[in-house]
């Protein structure tokens, strides 16, 4: 297995674009060909102020005005990341194609996410873009079909995937994770397995003990440590995760999606609602 197809998504604001420098480092690690996205979207503030200008009885020409100065801002924001692309580019000797696209990041994403291997994105999508907070996180985990990798600007990390984690459960979602994060994997230098509370999966699927999930990394050339963590308890496992990986020294962690689209807000599972709330590290997670 390799990944030799990804996407990164660039937004329209001034960040440190650390998720596209991280993406960089792990295309060239793999060899990977590289797409970056920029979505021309409308910011919520300037689709209000043409609401606004409109509902005010403004003249044709004058919404005509507005409508080309968010254009031109757009186009700006559009030159900004372009350069920045070329910078990365050129730092890690690689071959980044640019794609811009008209519409709302929200629906043209996940389009351009299907024809990838990996997704890559800020996690913190700031609340000025019209896919605000981290809903638009959850949207493309349930709607894009393929393995998304959220990057927290507040990690220091300068490299991606030397050294992965994995949480395991047992779950369909970790196994779905595990499976898309094969390709990570094989080309890491260090895996971790960290099993939060493996009484209670063994438990429920008889006797599928730890040793059979590294067994099976071990057919891909994976020789995986395992961490077990007992007691802990449902409230605690996305923080425990995170902090466990990081202990070991871990750049990556593979977690599993929990949750479904159409009813998330009820049904998504706690510990990924908590992990997307409170990320630390950057995570490729899978549904």
């Amino acid at each position: 297995m390799a990944l030799k197809d990804m996407l990164v998504w660039l937004d329209r604001t001034n960040r440190s674009w650390l998720h596209l420098q991280l993406a960089a480092d792990l295309a060239r690690r793999h060899g990977s060909g590289m797409t970056a996205l920029y979505a021309r979207e409308w910011s919520p503030q300037q689709l209000a102020h043409r609401k606004t200008a409109e509902l005010a009885g403004r003249s044709l020409e004058e919404v005509r005005e507005l409508s080309k100065d968010a254009e031109a801002s757009i186009d700006e924001s559009a030159a900004r990341a372009r350069a920045e692309v070329e910078r990365v580019a050129a730092q890690y000797e690689i071959e980044i194609e640019w794609r811009v696209a008209d519409g709302e990041a929200a629906r043209v994403l996940p389009q351009y996410a299907r024809y990838a291997d990996l997704c890559v994105l800020d996690a913190e999508v700031p609340a000025g873009s019209t896919s605000a907070g981290y809903r638009f996180s959850e949207e493309m985990l349930f709607v894009s079909g393929r393995p998304v990798l959220l990057v927290p600007q507040a990690s220091a990390l300068t490299s991606l995937g030397a050294h992965v984690a994995v949480a395991w459960n047992s779950s369909r979602a970790s196994a779905r994770a595990i499976n898309d994060a094969l390709p990570l994997l094989e080309r890491s230098e260090r895996t971790t397995v960290i099993a939060i509370n493996p009484e209670d999966f063994i438990g429920r699927h008889g006797s599928l003990p730890l040793p059979r999930l590294l067994q099976h990394l071990g057919r891909h050339g994976i020789a995986a440590d395992c961490v077990e963590l007992a007691d802990v308890p449902a409230a605690e496992i996305a923080d425990t995760l995170q902090q466990r990986a990081r202990i070991a020294g871990a750049d990556l962690l593979v977690a599993g999606a929990h949750g479904h689209l159409w009813l998330r807000d009820m049904l998504l599972g706690s510990v990924t609602r908590d992990l997307l709330a409170r990320l630390r590290l950057p995570v490729m997670m899978s549904n």
